[in-house]
């Protein structure tokens, strides 16, 4: 008979060395987990601390805090129980932090875009539509127009790119039987002074503005003004019916910024996220990685069906879709529209 004894110690060793890669992982998982907690106390302190002059002093001694304490507290599980204390106080601040329609805005989004719905009828106030002499000298114009529900015939999705090829910035233009497409825009809403920084969208610097537009403003300053930028425009197989709703979601999502504000965050609310989230959940495209990583977010769209190919595959739709050169060559012509769409796939009679 096989000694119990013997048994239970031939178990025990070959349990040993499971249990310690479950121990390394474990322990990895809490120090990736504390390094990440502290690299973004870090940045909550230097870029959201609300006595400016004290930010960045403050986030240097955080970390040489931090630092110190795991080097020199023993046991280090006090190190890590007070590092944690610490991240745990600054996000309970930092979640007081609230966002305000009450600054010293840049021109460009001084104004919030709202509209009045009665019945089919739709008065969209403070529509921009500026005059560009080059991408930051500009004269902002703020319009008030008025649109047909019953008119709207269908939405289009314009893709702007730049030097990166994992990230864009989505648009949509809604288009009316009647009148010039009303182009929609979630962006930053930055203050005088401030430009765009992917880390600092991380935190709360920006807050979000919904941008109803002139298409010559917002596609045209990309295209013809801003060194670097493109910008790919596809029509969607979107029915009026459906693009009629699409456009009460964005006009309430207008609406409710202009009574109560929210941040931008590059990550949970930027200019793609926001666009599936106020749609209802059962109206919502599946969650895909590309709607983060948004830069093949045409191309997901391509293979969901939603836009209008004509029969072509991607990679010839994408390269016809580009209308920065045609855009160029429209400038301000009051047929920009027209002009922008003329022999496109999907666009097409």
């Amino acid at each position: 008979m096989t000694d119990p004894a013997v048994t239970a110690a031939t178990t025990s060793r070959r349990q040993s060395p499971l249990r310690a890669i479950l121990r390394m992982f474990r322990v990895t998982l809490v120090w990736v987990g504390l390094f990440a907690a502290t690299a973004w106390t870090f940045g909550a302190l230097w870029f959201d601390f609300p006595v400016k002059v004290l930010r960045h002093p403050l986030a240097v001694c955080f970390v040489l805090g931090a630092l110190a304490a795991l080097f020199m507290v023993r046991p280090v599980w006090r190190a890590k129980a007070g590092l944690a204390a610490v991240i745990l106080a600054v996000i309970a601040w930092w979640f007081t932090l609230r966002p305000s329609n009450n600054r010293v805005w840049q021109p460009d989004v001084a104004q919030q875009a709202w509209a009045e719905v009665d019945g089919n009828m739709v008065t969209l106030h403070n529509v921009r539509n500026c005059d560009y002499r080059t991408d930051t000298d500009y004269t902002v114009h703020w319009e008030t127009r008025t649109v047909d529900l019953a008119k709207i015939t269908g939405v289009d999705i314009a893709i702007c790119r730049w030097g990166a090829t994992s990230i864009c910035h989505p648009l949509l233009s809604f288009r009316f039987a009647d009148a010039v497409p009303v182009a929609i825009s979630i962006e930053t809403r930055k203050e005088a002074g401030e430009a765009y920084s992917a880390i600092r969208g991380l935190y709360r610097q920006y807050e979000l503005i919904y941008l109803a537009a002139d298409e010559r403003d917002v596609l045209r300053v990309r295209t013809n003004y801003r060194v670097g930028e493109d910008i790919y425009l596809y029509h969607t197989n979107v029915t009026p019916a459906a693009a009629r709703e699409r456009f009460l979601d964005y006009l309430a999502s207008m609406n409710e910024l202009r009574q109560h504000p929210r941040w931008y965050n590059a990550v949970t609310t930027n200019c793609t996220t926001s666009i599936r989230t106020q749609h209802k959940v059962s109206q919502r495209l599946p969650w895909d990685s590309r709607l983060l990583v948004n830069g093949k977010i045409d191309q997901m769209l391509f293979e969901l069906g939603v836009l209008a190919t004509d029969g072509l595959p991607f990679a010839e739709l994408h390269k016809q879709a580009l209308i920065t050169p045609a855009a160029k060559a429209a400038d301000q012509s009051p047929d920009f529209s027209r002009l922008i769409r003329e022999n496109r796939p999907g666009f097409r009679p």
